[in-house]
């Protein structure tokens, strides 16, 4: 699975993979392997993107063309 959507978020923030690479404490290449698709993205990794991006870990998955991150819920 690709993801173009962490590419997308990322060029329109004009922000490279070492940039993203360096926020979460990994290599720029293994950061490459996650958007291309090579290597399955951690979810401890996924919550981060959705964090930094201010979207959710559903929008990044494709499983929402929502980009709006929702407010948790107050039961």
């Amino acid at each position: 699975m690709m993801y173009k959507r962490l590419r997308d978020l990322r060029e329109d923030r004009d922000l490279k993979q070492k940039d993203i690479a360096d926020f979460l404490n990994i290599s720029q290449r293994g950061y490459s392997h996650y958007e291309t698709g090579n290597n399955d993205i951690p979810t401890e990794i996924l919550i981060r993107l959705a964090d930094f991006y201010e979207t959710s870990v559903d929008y990044l998955l494709g499983r929402t063309n929502n980009k709006n991150k929702r407010e948790k819920q107050k039961n």
